[in-house]
């Protein structure tokens, strides 16, 4: 099965961290652990380079292509998806590095950009595909996205080698151009799309997209995605696709799953840090995992970025409130095993 039909199958791909010690230094033992968490959670894959994992890292190549060749080694045989950063040329470059690690695709992310166009990310776009099978990315405002018009989802649809595109854009107006602009398309049955709105995610998995083009009715669905949510609570996330696909297939969306959406935005709104406009998402992402023994710190490579106040305490009430949606149990049961030579 080709990237391009794994990723339509529907998938669970946590947006990997990156395990740093409190001085700073990356923390090999326990950034193996994630993975091998991933792993044994049973996720389909992994996303390494992208926002999750820090944008910053990119700034340093040879630590880079160390935490990609880390997770290509233990996450062997599952989708590895390289989150690609900066100008063309340096995008090029992160591509044929990842292409040589294994990856199967790469992530299109803005950050490192000298001018964030939409012509020079089509660019950009064309030139990686060149090398990796490409996955668009609509990445919220808040963190470093830009608003992008239907027309150039269009254009980014005309490039063969783009298999997906994350719809992260954490708007529904904005989610509804992808799924829109994809629908008009000639290949609208070709490219997966996967959600990314960590606070819509249920949503997402059930709600289909219908156009009637040409006379003829088109739907797509989104059957899995790319999260930095699902990089805590990842064994959960693979139960949820799977109960997603169920109501799809009966044609009828149990009240018990609506409420999940429910409890999953309210881990979110703790974990990203929506009371300070989503200032500490990282830095909550990697407290979740120090607070469950993964991670010995939930230190960031930008200064700025760290835990807001109040957001730690939050995240403690939330793995009280959903330990399920978290693995408590199951990350507690395997930790130390993970964290193990």
């Amino acid at each position: 099965m080709g990237v391009a039909d794994r990723l339509r199958d529907g998938v669970v791909i946590p947006a990997h961290p990156l395990a740093l010690t409190a001085d700073g230094e990356v923390d090999l033992a326990a950034q193996r652990a994630l993975t091998r968490y991933y792993a044994e959670a049973g996720a389909h894959g992994v996303a390494v380079g992208v926002h999750t994992t820090q944008f910053p890292l990119h700034a340093d190549r040879g630590l880079l292509n160390e935490v990609w060749r880390l997770a290509a080694e233990v996450g062997a045989g599952r989708l590895l998806v390289a989150g690609i950063c900066g100008d063309t040329a340096d995008a090029v470059a992160e591509a044929e590095a990842a292409a040589a690690l294994g990856y199967d695709a790469a992530l299109l992310c803005p950050w490192g950009m000298s001018e964030v166009t939409e012509q020079a990310l089509l660019e950009r776009a064309r030139a990686v595909g060149d090398v990796l099978p490409t996955i668009g990315f609509y990445l919220q405002e808040s963190v470093g996205g830009r608003a992008l018009s239907r027309g150039f989802w269009r254009e980014l649809f005309d490039i063969g080698s783009v298999v997906a595109v994350k719809a992260a854009p954490f708007d529904r107006y904005r989610t509804n151009d992808v799924v829109q602009a994809l629908l008009e398309h000639d290949r609208w049955a070709e490219v997966a799309v996967l959600t990314g709105n960590d606070d819509a995610i249920v949503h997402d998995l059930v709600t289909p997209a219908r156009r009637t083009v040409g006379g003829r009715d088109r739907e797509i669905r989104v059957t899995g995605g790319l999260l930095g949510q699902w990089a805590v609570g990842t064994r959960a996330a693979v139960a949820l696709v799977a109960r997603a696909a169920a109501a799809r297939e009966a044609g009828a969306v149990p009240a018990e799953l609506l409420a999940t959406a429910t409890d999953l935005v309210e881990v979110n709104a703790a974990v990203f840090d929506v009371d300070h406009g989503f200032a500490g998402c990282v830095a909550g992402v990697n407290e979740v995992l120090r607070q469950q023994g993964l991670l010995g710190s939930a230190r960031c490579l930008a200064p700025e970025e760290r835990l807001s106040p109040g957001q730690a305490e939050r995240i403690a009430g939330v793995r009280k409130r959903f330990p399920g949606l978290l693995d408590e149990a199951f990350v507690a049961a395997h930790r130390d095993r993970w964290l193990g030579a």
